[in-house]
């Protein structure tokens, strides 16, 4: 697992699940012919992404951003269509830091795409069940009012066994929220319309995570928006906006999907790395001579 000293708080990168995803759908409308020179690919026109929660360790509170995907919900039918290539691993993730889904104080919900809520929940012989009865689970108030009433597009990633057990954890914000002093969740929509970024920060430095405003390193262009967008030109909006200003000021981005990084910062011109933090889980499909690498 990848760990980040960020001054008083400790990020970890906990390991969940590995997926193999339809290229063509991450990139939207960019053609193949432009993407597959940015991003490795296999002959399928697959491409690797994880879907790893975040752990932040910070004053004796355990925070997690999203929580991935729980297969023990999984039916053949899903296994096939989401491609996910492994059982997840979050709970033998935290045991390896002596922490149990009890020890979760806190979790930090981007949106509610069944890729990052599912996790919340999982399967019991009586139904479903929070995996993180402690905790308390922030997200918008648009989000939270979106996933319970579906629409004819969202109601395969919206689903009620990931939000009906932890309801009565759920506390909602409209605009901004601070968590906790350094840690606040910002309202963007785009990816979904109640979809909000995090943005942590100690003293003069500060790490943003975008969510899936940025699902890879490949997607910096404003314009590189995911098919999964559900308001792309809002998503063009929120990254017209936060990407001049992280490169502006020296903030460092994290990733939560990219399954070659889980850190960069760029310099001010956005165009050269000047830090990162490569992702220690092996990927599936390795990043080949012929694409030109970052870093």
């Amino acid at each position: 697992m990848n760990t980040l000293k960020f001054q008083d708080m400790t990020l970890t990168w906990l390991e969940s699940t590995s997926t193999l995803n339809d290229a063509g759908n991450m990139f939207g409308p960019v053609p193949k012919a432009v993407w597959s020179k940015k991003y490795p690919n296999n002959d399928h026109n697959q491409m690797n992404s994880v879907e790893d929660p975040i752990l932040i360790q910070f004053k004796n509170t355990n925070y997690l951003i999203d929580a991935g995907f729980e297969t023990n919900k999984f039916n053949k039918k899903d296994w096939r269509n989401i491609g996910v290539q492994n059982k997840t691993r979050l709970t033998e993730s935290l045991s390896q830091l002596n922490l149990t889904p009890k020890d979760i104080d806190v979790i930090l919900m981007t949106h509610m795409h069944n890729d990052h809520a599912s996790g919340l929940t999982r399967a019991t012989e009586e139904g479903f069940e929070s995996v993180f009865p402690n905790a308390t689970i922030y997200m918008t108030e648009i989000e939270w009012k979106e996933v319970k009433n579906p629409n004819v597009r969202t109601k395969g990633t919206y689903l009620k066994e990931n939000w009906e057990p932890i309801q009565e954890q759920v506390k909602v914000f409209k605009d901004r929220i601070e968590i906790a002093p350094g840690i606040e969740m910002i309202h963007t929509g785009g990816h979904s319309n109640g979809l909000a970024i995090v943005k942590l920060t100690q003293e003069d430095e500060v790490l943003l995570h975008l969510s899936d405003l940025l699902l890879t390193v490949a997607s910096m262009n404003p314009a590189w928006v995911s098919s999964y967008d559900d308001y792309p030109m809002d998503t063009i909006a929120a990254k017209q906006k936060w990407l001049p200003e992280a490169f502006e000021n020296g903030y460092k981005l994290i990733f939560y999907h990219d399954v070659y990084y889980c850190m960069l910062q760029f310099d001010q011109d956005g165009k050269t790395v000047i830090d990162y933090l490569e992702r220690e889980k092996k990927p599936i499909i390795e990043w080949p001579e012929n694409i030109g690498k970052l870093t």
